[in-house]
């Protein structure tokens, strides 16, 4: 059995992977038409903010001048000088560089403002209504506006003010405490999925409150909790604790109300295998040349399997430690049989069927190359494609304050002049 030193030492290792490089197109455009102003910061809100720009919005990215999205500083690793965590998140946008707190930058905000669909902020209740970009404030300027919030706590309650990180909404959730193993410490998910749930929270609300003002007229408030977002992802163990007040404890993954549902040894490489109906099971079985287990009474159904988990886990363990990964994964798909490998990332950045659905590519505009994790679902039977790279800061300032905020070149340059661009 491959030891993890061992496998992290391959991964560090690994040579590079060639996607395949796609040039900029047209993409999605379901959302053509409607404005996105992203006033956000680091992953959440920006991440709202590209699912927009993906399916057609144009998305205006206010950025602080010189320094920008906090994102763009965080490294290494580096991509010619740029974040990688940053282009991760920010492709089908326009940056513009302007500081609307201060009062010569407002006129512009408000007019960019009054040219959009949707805002998108994610400062805390204060901050926001600090330099009136709360809901109230900026629907004054435009009645019809979906401003959308992205917050750690939510905009009332005790918490409000409280500043907020992935990590911190993981510990608030309850994910981390029965995420690891049963002898060791609580442990935060390997990615922000407090933020990447938050941002398609908020992009799935400001497309609905878009759907109703197409209907109505009328402009929405959308409040969404890094908290809330990261605690709703676990409805499946909160409500049957709320039923029965059975307490979910950390188990490596091995306690699933599916029997066996969890990681088991090959004589290599591990792999998941998910046995979820009594079909499943039985197949399963028959898979691995022993058919008799399958059909025993005692384990039946799924309840009693449950009763008898750690009996069947040795069981299956005994078998696959027989043979190699791939060998057990051949067998199994041609038997239907829910299994896979647990890949590192560079296994995933290499695997064939993600590359040919369109889900993982290299963006090439005019020489830069950026690569990217797609849209991640196909419209019409075609992946997505990105219309423009994650945009250099203020790259488009001066486009955008002469089309669409109507500023002539002499309002342009004095707010140059003034630092406020």
């Amino acid at each position: 059995m491959r030891s993890l030193q061992q496998e992290r030492t391959t991964a560090e290792s690994a040579d590079p992977v060639e996607l395949p490089v796609v040039a900029a197109g047209p993409g999605f455009d379901l959302l053509k038409g409607i404005r996105v102003l992203d006033l956000s910061t680091s992953v959440a809100g920006p991440y709202a903010a590209m699912m927009l720009g993906d399916m057609g919005a144009d998305v205006l990215k206010l950025e602080r001048p010189g320094t920008g999205d906090d994102a763009r500083a965080w490294g290494p690793p580096f991509l010619n000088g740029e974040s990688l965590w940053y282009l991760s998140v920010n492709r089908n946008k326009r940056s513009i560089a302007l500081d609307y707190t201060k009062e010569k930058g407002r006129s512009a905000f408000a007019a960019l403002l009054r040219a959009s669909d949707v805002v998108i902020v994610n400062q805390p209740a204060r901050i926001q209504e600090k330099f009136k970009v709360d809901a109230t404030a900026c629907m004054a300027i435009r009645p019809d506006l979906i401003h959308v919030s992205i917050t750690g706590f939510g905009l009332n309650g005790a918490r409000r003010d409280l500043t907020c990180y992935d990590l911190i909404a993981e510990g608030y959730s309850g994910v981390m405490d029965i995420t690891g193993d049963a002898e060791g410490p609580p442990q935060k998910i390997g990615a922000p999925a407090a933020d990447m749930l938050a941002g398609s929270d908020a992009a799935f609300a400001a497309v609905s409150a878009l759907v109703d003002r197409g209907r109505t007229g009328k402009g929405r408030t959308i409040d969404i909790s890094l908290v809330e977002s990261m605690t709703r992802f676990l409805a499946c163990r909160i409500v049957p604790y709320l039923g029965s007040q059975e307490l979910p404890q950390r188990s490596g993954g091995k306690d699933s109300v599916i029997a066996v549902y969890q990681v088991f040894e090959t004589l290599d490489l591990p792999i998941t295998l998910g046995l979820g109906s009594d079909g499943i099971w039985e197949r399963f079985w028959a898979a691995v040349g022993r058919p008799e287990v399958g059909r025993q009474p005692r384990f039946g159904s799924n309840s009693k399997r449950r009763e008898r988990r750690a009996e069947i886990v040795g069981l299956i363990q005994e078998v696959l430690r027989a043979k190699s990964r791939e060998y057990w994964l051949d067998i199994l798909s041609q038997a239907r049989v829910p299994a896979g490998p647990i890949y590192r990332i560079d296994e995933v950045a290499a695997d064939p069927a993600f590359q040919e659905r369109g889900l993982l590519y290299t963006l090439d505009t005019e020489g830069r190359q950026v690569p990217q994790v797609g849209t991640g679902f196909q419209v019409d039977g075609r992946a997505n494609v990105a219309r423009m790279p994650p945009p250099e800061l203020g790259a488009s300032t001066v486009e955008i304050l002469r089309d669409i905020a109507k500023l002539s070149d002499d309002e342009i340059a004095a707010l140059r002049g003034s630092g406020i661009i």
